[in-house]
Formats: C-alpha cells, structure tokens, sequence
C-alpha cells in the first residue's frame, strides 16, 4: 500500500498495516466532519506517525498512485478542508 504525506514523502507500508491506517484515517475524518480543531491535530500527527514508523519511504524520484494521502504534518484543519473541497469531484446535476 502507498501512503502519501503531503509536503513530505511516499512510504511503502505493508498490507497488514492497513486496517490500523484506515482506523486512524476514520478518526481524522470525524474529525474533520465535527469541525474539532483539537481532535483533527491529534488524529493528523498520529496518522502521519504511524504511517512513518510502519512505512519505508520511496525513493525521491519514484512516483506511484498513492491509496491514502495524508495531510502535510502541520495543516490546519481549515486548509485541510479547503484541500478536500478542492479533490472533491464537481457535481454532475
């Protein structure tokens, strides 16, 4: 699984880390969704630790789709949701 941090790297991360990715994943994204600037540091610096310590990070010149993209580090939970109004799809109606 390729896991991108924005600002920072790609990381090679095994897939039997997944699971516990994706919970730390959920976690940021509620908070997100409950607009908790605290809870949305807390879960951003844990989900970007995790995926640094189970993680091999790629090669500078190497370029892969990523499957879960992270936040850079120190985002603010407002330039995260203007970076996910940004990637959301345009409504098609």
């Amino acid at each position: 699984m390729i896991v991108r941090i924005l600002g920072e790297a790609q990381y090679d991360v095994p897939e039997d880390q997944r699971a516990a990715l994706d919970d730390l994943d959920r976690t940021l994204v509620k908070a997100v969704d409950a607009n908790d600037a605290d809870a949305f540091t807390s879960a951003l610096l844990a989900l970007a630790a995790e995926v640094r310590r189970v993680g091999t990070p790629l090669a500078d010149d190497a370029f892969v789709p990523s499957e879960l993209v992270v936040p850079f580090a120190d985002a603010s939970l407002d330039e995260t949701k203007r970076l996910l109004a940004d990637a959301a799809p345009a409504d098609e109606g």
